[in-house]
């Protein structure tokens, strides 16, 4: 009889640590945060889309207010194409302006979205044409180093005249 009862709280102590981790899981991955009931949809082309990825939240000043629920490959421009679902709650202005941002310095990469001064509110469907495409850190990076290849090269120049 002790055996069984013991097995049994091992059993409820394993199933409570497997719904705590799923939880977790969940917080981490910031899939519980935004609920995709009613909502409208959203445009935005991106010349660089970076590491931005499907289910990135959508955010403006810090609040997820969407959702990125597909990217494609704009085949007349050959920029990418951002399809985003934002909350019903949340009205943007025409002019709103739409980046690819980066949480910290190697985190994960999410649309923010700053309202304009319009009037007129965007509909479903629309397209956002006010765009800032991600920073790549390799980009950066190479460009600084061409930056000093070629001071250091204008400095060896200058030196020997």
């Amino acid at each position: 009889m002790q055996r069984t009862t013991m097995d049994l709280w091992v059993g409820l102590f394993i199933m409570a640590g497997i719904g705590a981790l799923l939880v977790l899981a969940l917080k981490v991955g910031n899939l519980g945060t935004y609920s995709a009931g009613d909502s409208y949809t959203l445009v935005g082309n991106f010349e660089n889309i970076g590491g931005l990825k499907v289910r990135a939240p959508v955010k403006s000043a810090g609040v997820v207010v969407g959702r990125v629920t597909d990217i494609q490959l704009s085949t007349e421009t050959f920029d990418a194409l951002v399809i985003m679902s934002i909350d019903s709650r949340y009205k943007f202005p025409k002019d709103t302006f739409a980046s690819i941002l980066t949480s910290g310095l190697i985190g994960e990469q999410y649309i923010g979205l700053a309202a304009g001064g319009d009037e007129a509110v965007l509909k479903s469907g629309d397209k956002i044409m006010k765009t800032n495409s991600a920073l790549v850190l390799e980009e950066m990076i190479g460009r600084f180093l061409f930056d000093k290849a070629s001071e250091r090269k204008e400095d060896g120049n200058a030196d020997s005249n």
